[in-house]
């Protein structure tokens, strides 16, 4: 069923052959959200909606803004598209133009249209996408001399392909029960998303049930027949994801549909779902397509532009060459194009046709899933896009503190990925982790140095592990951990067996000049018991070498919501330590067997036949 947006446009002149790319909005869809990251005022005075801006005479408008942009360079690359359609209906008088800027941000103008007092009259604007192979972006902007200009309901339209594939939408969610509907009353609030979206799959793993809420009741109905509730024992991301995906591919009606993976804690801006899932059908290739993160308590703020791996040292989420990363999008947009190599799941569509050409996730319970997933699928020859413009916004990943359960998965995850895509050296990576192992050690962070060591073992256990999907491993790090005390999170206001008076707040010196020697002195130091004092460190000071100065440290976490006390222990560092190096120089011995023993096991870890198996047994 075509939405209102569509139905109006075609009855202008117009027809059926066009496809809805984005709208244009004057202001945030939540209060949270800045209103300038949709239009903003260049001069004098506009009065934003949601839907329509009124521009004061002596003013002007433009929508050069993280969601007011068309992403062409992504256009001319990615898809067959040639031209760019604008539409809106206008009152008053004014110019209204199509600006453009290429790879260095250099501005022109591209198309005009004067408008003569008009009443609640349509207008038509075409753009070449041309000129834009390296970088560059279209928006438009408006200005206004004695009267007034009214602009409402701007779309952006290209051609319509041959053949067009509707969206399923997949929600994993686990105990964000209020979050989850949350994301789902939006989308069932929104025609246009709603005219592309054949389905709506909501995987339940948790307890606190999203059906047990009072508004779910609504939005089944908003939905009808397109809502699908499912509830499953929490197999992690991966075994929630994958669910909705074997739902879409293997058992639904919509085995034809792109997948559209959706976080259940995000704020989700609906057109998102509209530019990801008109990008995906116009691809000249079937392309993994996914939106760009912002950042829940800085809303203002981009995560990073496009993301790619150093699988060596295990790190995901490195910026791509000329990405932007941490950047004020009310400052800053990005006009070169950048390629990225996977997209996390906080929204991330995937053509059918990439399920079917290089089968399902690893089972491997969360973490690592997504990326090993984009770079199985580009080794097939299937792209993924990270498109500005399309984005959720999301928790601060730096307001996280990582020294928490799920490291163990990050790091057990990253080995297994480093084996089935990472260059074969056997010394590069079991460097990098002995050097962890002794920040971790030297930093009082036992707990952490102990989750490390258990996913190199769990790890050298072979594809075995996978075997439950992750759920015994769950359990057995969160048991693991709370065998160490500096693990467990304190209230800031009484710490027992701590006065406040005696934890002065201290600030870290710079970053040594010889880390590796400051490093052995720190080391020697704790073997021989040398630290005395205590002391008050604030996130921002919680440098490995600040901390280990002290016997006892009282940490911020970096969510601010407490504090960590990590206690100088000799004997647990020494046993940690040895434990650490041995099973590392394992790691080195047996790292060929093992990348051979995961590669040969992929096709059944990622069968349908496995994930069948998983899903039945639990």
């Amino acid at each position: 069923m075509l939405d209102r947006d569509v139905v109006d446009h075609q009855r202008g002149k117009s027809d059926q052959r066009q496809l809805i790319v984005q709208r244009a909005f004057f202001a945030a869809p939540f209060p949270e959200a800045p209103d300038d990251l949709y239009s903003c005022s260049a001069e004098g005075v506009v009065e934003r909606a949601r839907e329509r801006v009124v521009i004061q005479p002596h003013a002007r408008l433009t929508t050069n803004t993280f969601f007011g942009r068309f992403p062409a360079s992504y256009w001319q690359r990615w898809t067959e598209a040639t031209q760019v359609e604008v539409s809106g209906m206008v009152e008053g008088t004014g110019r209204i133009s199509i600006r453009a800027s290429d790879s260095v941000g250099d501005v022109r103008t591209v198309a005009t249209v004067m408008v003569e007092g008009a009443l609640h009259e349509q207008v038509r604007l075409q753009a070449r996408i041309d000129r834009f192979v390296d970088g560059g972006a279209m928006w438009l902007e408006a200005s206004t001399g004695e009267a007034t200009l009214a602009i409402d309901a701007v779309r952006w339209w290209v051609a319509k392909p041959e053949h067009i594939c509707p969206t399923a939408v997949v929600i994993c969610t686990y105990n964000r029960a209020d979050d989850c509907l949350h994301t789902l009353n939006i989308l069932s609030l929104d025609d246009t998303t709603l005219s592309m979206v054949d389905a709506v799959y909501v995987v339940d793993q948790g307890n606190d049930t999203v059906e047990s809420r009072a508004g779910f009741a609504d939005v089944q109905r908003a939905f009808g027949s397109k809502l699908h509730y499912l509830q499953q024992p929490n197999l992690g991301g991966a075994g929630g994801f994958t669910r909705g995906l074997y739902e879409v591919m293997e058992v639904g009606p919509t085995n034809h549909a792109h997948i559209l993976f959706m976080d259940d804690d995000i704020m989700l801006e609906p057109d998102t779902v509209v530019r990801l899932s008109t990008f995906a059908n116009c691809t000249t290739v079937p392309a993994i397509v996914g939106g760009q993160m912002l950042y829940l308590l800085h809303p203002d703020q981009l995560h990073v532009g496009a993301e790619t791996t150093n699988l060596t040292i295990l790190r995901p989420g490195v910026p791509a060459s000329d990405a932007l990363f941490q950047a004020d999008l009310t400052k800053r947009c990005q006009d070169i194009r950048v390629d990225a190599e996977y997209n996390a799941w906080w929204a991330c569509l995937i053509p059918f046709e990439v399920v079917a050409a290089i089968g399902y996730p690893l089972p491997l319970f969360f973490q690592w899933d997504d990326i090993e997933y984009g770079l199985r699928a580009r080794m097939h020859g299937y792209p993924t896009v990270t498109l500005p413009g399309a984005g959720v916004w999301h928790a601060d990943f730096h307001w996280k503190d990582w020294d928490d359960w799920p490291r163990y998965f990050s790091l057990r995850n990253s080995l297994i990925v480093n084996a089935l895509h990472g260059r074969p050296n056997r010394m590069d990576t079991p460097r990098f982790l002995v050097k962890e192992l002794l920040l971790y050690i030297v930093s009082m962070r036992y707990g952490l140095a102990a989750t490390l060591i258990m996913a190199i073992e769990d790890f050298l256990a072979g594809p075995e592990v996978l075997h439950d999907g992750g759920v015994e491993a769950a359990a057995a790090v969160r048991k693991l951990r709370a065998e160490y005390p500096e693990t467990t999170r304190h209230p800031t206001h009484g710490i027992l067996g701590i006065p406040s008076t005696a934890m002065p707040i201290t600030a870290a010196r710079p970053t040594p000049s010889k880390p590796r020697l400051v490093l052995v002195k720190r080391l020697l130091w704790q073997v021989l018991r040398k630290p005395r004092a205590i002391a008050a460190v604030s996130a921002r000071d919680a440098h490995w070498w600040h901390v280990s100065l002290f016997a006892t440290a009282v940490v911020t976490e970096p969510s601010q919501e407490g504090v960590r006390v990590r206690r100088l222990d000799r004997s647990t560092m020494l046993k940690l330590g040895i434990r650490g190096v041995r099973v590392i120089a394992r790691l080195v011995r047996e790292g060929p067997l093992l990348r051979r023993r995961y590669r040969a096991a992929m096709p059944e870890l990622t069968s349908k036949q496995n994930w069948q198996r998983l899903f039945d047994a639990r």
